[in-house]
């Protein structure tokens, strides 16, 4: 599964994943800190990530160009990064079932 964490899920939450994640990356590790949504958008398009973050522009993004690239918005805030890890490794099949359903439907 390859999930792209934006900014504002710190770049240390790659620590606390499990194997199952081990194609995952962030926003800082591919040089795109600071870069507006819409860019973040079209490198996690054009490099098959799935976009995880805390905040809805990229769902507003979603709304306007359809997918790819997916989006996992996290709606919990003020959460530790380990929680956050914790909370998707807990829904690992889900959201890897969920990420195939969409891939099948698209």
């Amino acid at each position: 599964m390859r999930l792209l964490f934006d900014q504002n899920v710190s770049h240390r939450v790659l620590r606390f994943l499990s194997s199952g994640f081990s194609q995952c990356s962030t926003v800082k590790d591919e040089n795109l800190t600071n870069f507006n949504d819409k860019k973040i958008w079209d490198f996690a398009k054009h490099n098959s990530f799935t976009i995880v973050t805390l905040d809805s522009d990229f769902n507003d993004l979603n709304s306007l160009f359809g997918h790819p690239p997916k989006i996992i918005w996290l709606r919990a805030r003020n959460l530790r990064t380990e929680l956050i890890a914790k909370a998707l490794i807990v829904q690992e099949t889900e959201i890897k079932d969920l990420l195939i359903k969409i891939t099948v439907f698209t």
